[in-house]
């Protein structure tokens, strides 16, 4: 019985499990690579600055209030300056004194009535090594109006608001990436920052007194950032509007934009947001930018659209389906030949496929992605070729393996520059491959006897009858 080409198939069958392995420690390479590149991108963000973070702006008005205090105290002669005693019990006499003294109270945390803050980021690449980072610089303009009658509804009967005393603050969260500009200013003049380190966070604060309500106040900031910017909404109506040359933002958080322009030149987008979709009061007796920051913070992150490595993994999730059709294109080519393929020389070719994406992955880091997979595809396409011709002596019908290889290869690198659609691509080119092999493999029958087509059904069909 003639059974080696349904023996070649379960070895060939067997032999492109086994390249599951080679595989797997490619994968593990670009891995590793991958992992290297995000601690790298970590370290220069931080040395930059970071993810950067505004927090909810507010005034902090101090309260006190008079209080009427009453203790007990002992009798003292004017006299003599001894303490009287009860002629009955012998012990001190006492009376009752009251005593008006100045309590301090919690004091009120109030939103702004408006607040109009705008971002504008330009972004530029540090290198470490292989490894470009995106990171910006920002220039954040915010204008802002407290109300007094906002404060004075939050007092308790006998509480006096201390105006004179009254504070500004917003948290940032790393300030040592504040750059060139910071500076707040009401009616044109100026007012000192400080930096804070309080319990709930560091920022910025400023002894403002009644110049918080005499009009606007406007607060520049410069600063460096990298990966991410956050802000946090706080105030009547909260308007944020963000500007960058950065073409590929990934906008997150508890808010999306309510408009966004992406272009290829940068993005702009602008939130309108009441306070009433924050669900925290405006004016409180406890301090709430903690709340506000884990209830509403939002953001935008400077995103890498689908680099080399995320590129890689993906092209070696394909490699086991590339190696299996390399295999079955070999297997059909060869059939035909007198010289059947050793199964030594399908591991060979195998492993070249299994060697393109590392090899891809080391020409990207250098010379770009599209480069690097031309060469490194171009190098495989080569190398299986030639080793086809030289060494499995399929003569001719190398060309029809040459072009197999190259429809794959290139329609992988289709796949993988088609971000939103790679699901949709992929299965359909493993759809079309699985159907090309079905049919190529139609007229194999267990005991090797070649059926010419499926007219001989119409044959057997027309002579039963």
């Amino acid at each position: 019985m003639k059974s080696s080409f349904t023996l070649r198939i379960i070895i060939i069958g067997l032999l492109t499990c086994l390249m599951s392995v080679p595989l797997f420690f490619a994968s593990e390479t670009i891995n590793s690579r991958a992992d290297y590149s995000r601690s790298t991108i970590a370290s220069v963000s931080r040395d930059w600055g970071g993810a950067q973070a505004l927090g909810a702006p507010m005034l902090i008005v101090p309260v006190t209030a008079q209080v009427t205090r009453k203790s007990r105290v002992d009798v003292v002669d004017p006299a003599t300056g001894l303490v009287q005693l009860d002629p009955a019990s012998g012990k001190p006499l006492q009376k009752v004194v009251s005593r008006t003294v100045t309590e301090h109270r919690m004091p009120v945390f109030v939103a702004p009535t408006t607040y109009d803050l705008t971002v504008d980021s330009v972004t530029e690449e540090r290198h470490r090594g292989l490894f470009q980072v995106p990171v910006y610089k920002s220039k954040a303009v915010a204008n802002l109006t407290f109300a007094k009658s906002d404060v004075t509804a939050a007092l308790a009967q006998g509480e006096v608001a201390h105006f004179d005393n009254a504070k500004f603050r917003m948290r940032i969260d790393v300030m040592r990436s504040l750059r060139g500009e910071a500076t707040l200013t009401a009616d044109a003049a100026s007012i000192p920052l400080q930096a804070t380190a309080e319990d709930r966070g560091r920022g910025l604060s400023a002894q403002i007194g009644t110049k918080a309500f005499g009009g606007p106040l406007t607060l520049t900031l410069g600063f460096n950032g990298a990966q991410r910017f956050n802000v946090s909404p706080y105030g009547t109506v909260s308007r944020i509007k963000m500007r960058s040359d950065w073409p590929h933002p990934s906008f997150f958080g508890a808010f999306l934009p309510d408009s966004s322009t992406i272009t290829d030149a940068g993005f702009e987008s602008q939130w309108t947001i009441p306070h009433l979709s924050l669900g925290l009061p405006l004016v409180a007796r406890e301090d709430t930018a903690v709340k506000i920051a884990h209830a509403a913070q939002f953001g935008v992150s400077y995103y890498q659209p689908n680099d080399f490595y995320q590129k890689a993994f993906r092209a070696g999730r394909y490699g086991l389906l590339f190696v299996a059709l390399t295999f079955m294109t070999v297997l059909l080519i060869e059939r035909r030949g007198d010289r059947p393929v050793h199964p030594v020389q399908y591991l060979f070719i195998g492993l070249a496929q299994s060697l393109f994406v590392v090899l891809m992955v080391a020409l990207a880091e250098q010379v770009g992605f599209t480069a690097a997979y031309a060469i490194a595809s171009g190098a495989t396409i080569g190398l299986i070729t030639l080793y086809a011709f030289a060494a499995l002596k399929l003569g001719a019908r190398t060309l029809a393996l040459f072009g197999a290889l190259s429809v794959t290869y290139a329609i992988l690198y289709m796949i993988l520059q088609a971000e939103d659609l790679a699901l949709l691509a992929g299965s359909i080119f493993a759809f079309a491959a699985l159907a090309v092999a079905m049919f190529a493999t139609s007229n194999e029958t267990w005991d090797g006897v070649d059926r010419p087509d499926w007219r001989w059904l119409k044959r057997k069909s027309a002579t039963d009858a």
